[in-house]
């Protein structure tokens, strides 16, 4: 009897929460109920999600950048629909798939230098994996430099490129004599790949972490210490690629500067199906597959699946045909001077970080008494959390998904669709500028939210110390 996908989520609208506490992850759960998350999603269109009491939500979070284009976008499923209803076989092991090659072309055609081969994946951290390997095999070194903030991926090669700790504790030692440093820090660089065992540079243009754009200047004198030492460079651009930045790539916004590979992810799925792609020189890929039995030495067993690759094809479509580098352009600069305007106004608001549609909202110190008040004993708790007092009535009171930019750091960040209209900018302006409001009352309802989460921290807290003494 075939199953009813409808009558399942039917019969489990209430219960959600109940299962995935029960039976996926408690903590997750846990938090999802304390910050307000705990929705039951019922439809996602474009920039909007509905909840089941039928309200309507603008979605600046997408899935930490996979929705670039927007949910359920008609031309990726319009193909994917076409690969559903066709006969072409898929997965066939030993194979070479026609949609995959021409994914492949399109790809590279996109990218700086001459870069000419793909290997695809199911994720951005096994894009990453890939391009650690493949660095290795070229250069014969074991080593990495990575940096602070850093995030390129949560399984164990990824995760020793990761500059934040939260991450990393309870799994270490990870690949050892990898080195992290400051971005800009091209002293520190220099005197590491000197030593002559360093297999690559791993870098995101625009860091996730804390909306952190690198500079030129910093990234084309890190090229040429890399191009003296023969040190590979990867560049991340699996959150700030695929049009997020008003670029295909991020890296594209420096004149000159060409990595040796790239990896992507996140978006290039069009928000369907799982896709990762490390892209890279052949002489580098033949270091790898350097002889007819090592053909599949390095290999995913559902990359290059014809969904995927109708995905991946289907959104560079959509990234062309509806001019969204140049959109993202336009309402990126919309958000962040209509943010900038705020600055005098509000004390905890100190600046924006902008480059198309990755934004990232930096908060600080106030100077008011009472306020920087507020603002220690927040921080003393818990450094997280002050970002929440932003996060969480922007959702609550307003309908707006976001994010807090990482671990301690005083940011949020916002990912919009790059296809978003321009009630939506409003939409989050105003909503934004109340929330400023609020929160510049203390005490006020910014900060009763604040007391509830602290409170619940500290009762944690507590009962972590009483477990560790036992």
């Amino acid at each position: 009897m075939p199953i009813d996908i409808n009558e399942i989520l039917n019969q489990t609208r209430d219960k959600n929460f109940e299962l995935f506490e029960k039976h996926i992850n408690p903590v997750l759960a846990k938090v999802l109920r304390i910050t307000g998350f705990n929705r039951s999603w019922i439809r996602g269109e474009g920039s909007y999600l509905w909840d089941e009491s039928g309200t309507r939500y603008l979605d600046f979070l997408t899935n930490w950048g996979v929705f670039n284009v927007g949910r359920r976008h008609p031309t990726i499923r319009n193909a994917l629909q076409q690969v559903l209803d066709s006969d072409f076989p898929g997965w066939i092991g030993l194979d070479a798939p026609p949609l995959a090659g021409v994914l492949a072309r399109e790809l590279t055609k996109r990218t700086p230098g001459n870069l000419d081969i793909v290997y695809f994946c199911n994720s951005g951290t096994e894009a990453v994996e890939a391009a650690i390997k493949f660095a290795r095999a070229s250069t014969g070194r074991p080593c990495s430099v990575h940096l602070t903030k850093s995030f390129h991926g949560l399984t164990t090669g990824a995760l020793s490129l990761s500059g934040e700790q939260n991450f990393r504790r309870g799994f270490e030692p990870l690949l050892p004599n990898n080195l992290e440093l400051a971005p800009g820090d091209l002293n520190g660089l220099e005197a590491r790949l000197a030593q002559g065992d360093v297999a690559s540079f791993v870098f995101e243009p625009i860091q996730g972490k804390n909306v952190n754009i690198l500079s030129n200047e910093y990234l084309l004198s890190a090229q040429n210490l890399c191009r003296k030492y023969k040190t590979l460079m990867i560049c991340d651009e699996i959150q700030s690629g695929m049009g997020r930045s008003g670029r295909f790539l991020a890296c594209q916004w420096i004149e000159g500067l060409q990595p040796d590979i790239i990896c992507l992810s996140k978006a290039l799925s069009g928000g369907y199906i799982p896709l990762g792609a490390t892209i890279t020189r052949r002489a580098i890929y033949d270091s790898v597959y350097d002889s007819m039995d090592r053909a599949t030495v390095h290999a995913c067993t559902f990359g290059m699946g014809n969904l995927a690759m109708a995905a991946g094809l289907s959104t560079l479509t959509v990234l062309d045909d509806e001019n969204l580098l140049a959109r993202a352009n336009e309402n990126g600069t919309r958000l962040r001077q209509g943010i900038e305007a705020m600055v005098p106004r509000f004390e905890f608001l100190k600046g924006v970080q902008q480059r198309g549609m990755m934004i990232g909202i930096e908060f600080g110190k106030p100077n008011s008494l009472p306020l920087k008040a507020a603002w220690a004993m927040t921080n003393k708790i818990d450094e997280n959390l002050f970002t929440q007092a932003i996060v969480i009535p922007l959702l609550e009171d307003h309908h707006i998904l976001t994010q807090v930019a990482g671990h301690a750091v005083p940011i949020i960040k916002i990912l919009p669709p790059l296809n978003i209209e321009n009630n939506d900018v409003d939409w989050f302006l105003s909503a934004f500028e109340d929330v400023m409001v609020k929160l510049h009352k203390f005490p006020g309802p910014a900060w009763e939210i604040l007391m509830k989460i602290s409170n619940h921290a500290l009762s944690t807290k507590q009962k972590e110390n009483r477990s560790t003494a036992i």
